[in-house]
């Protein structure tokens, strides 16, 4: 299995680099489009599509959503606050599972969820690839939320005793997650550091930060929640020993929404 996740990892990792760094405009839109349109079809199945060809067509709405989003950007722009919305909404879903499945566990409800998970972190990824730092942001971000999951997963075996979510996810626990936070407030500080910001600048930075390590796992529990609803161990096998896309993206899922809104309130780009 460790072998197999190495090979995967070594493939992916410089596609998922040229993609982030080399592609810009449509070309962009298009790379990330693919990514999650391939989530989309694997969350069919979460959603309770069993049939390849309901699966299949729900990916392609996503794709075609996507494709017209791409043409009318001030519509999709409005993607990010229903985002923000849903994964408010997502906390006590999430804690008061399995009884909270009452209220989300209709196929055409699961559906629309993955849209409101999938669209708006497209959209926030074409955001932060026309800001200043573009690819820095980008890869900003997704520094946060795996140093979180790396500091998360020694922290919570080493220190786990607290369940955080046990129906959902048994094995994070409380230590793990403020484990895990305390790892990407400590890189956020040494960058602040190291670029010199102010104090003002850096104690923004590490409330910011905060806040998307903490919805970037409410992402991960999310996707949980609705595997164990579906009976499934995995999103897909798409990648060996990975799982699926989106057991790789579900925290970004979440962080990238936020992360982009709370750089667009400190004035950093325009929406």
């Amino acid at each position: 299995m460790l072998k197999q996740r190495v090979i995967t990892a070594l493939i992916l990792l410089p596609i998922a680099l040229g993609g982030f760094f080399l592609l810009d405009g449509w070309a962009f839109a298009a790379f990330i489009g693919g990514v999650i349109t391939l989530g989309a079809w694997e969350w069919a199945r979460l959603a309770g599509l069993e049939a390849q060809a309901a699966r299949v067509g729900f990916a392609v709405l996503v794709a075609l959503t996507l494709w017209m989003l791409y043409q009318i950007p001030v519509i999709s722009t409005l993607l990010l606050p229903l985002a923000l919305v849903w994964w408010v909404l997502a906390v006590p879903l999430v804690l008061r599972y399995p009884q909270s499945s009452f209220y989300w566990e209709s196929t055409a409800r699961r559906l629309l969820i993955g849209l409101l998970i999938l669209l708006p972190a497209w959209k926030g990824l074409l955001l932060l690839k026309q800001w200043p730092l573009a690819n820095w942001l980008i890869v900003a971000v997704m520094v946060l939320v795996w140093a979180a999951d790396v500091g998360a997963y020694f922290f919570g075996r080493a220190f786990g005793k607290h369940k955080l979510a046990p129906k959902v996810s048994p094995g994070k626990s409380w230590e793990g997650l403020f484990g895990g936070l305390l790892v990407s407030l400590l890189i956020t500080a040494g960058v602040g550091l190291f670029r010199g910001w102010s104090m003002s600048e850096l104690s923004l930075a590490l409330v910011g930060s905060t806040l998307v390590v903490l919805v970037s796992v409410v992402g991960d529990l999310a996707e949980s929640m609705f595997k164990r609803q579906s009976g499934l161990k995995d999103s897909s096998h798409l990648l060996p020993g990975h799982g699926g896309v989106l057991d790789r993206i579900d925290s970004l899922t979440a962080a990238i929404p936020l992360f982009v809104v709370i750089l667009w309130i400190a004035g950093w780009g325009k929406l």
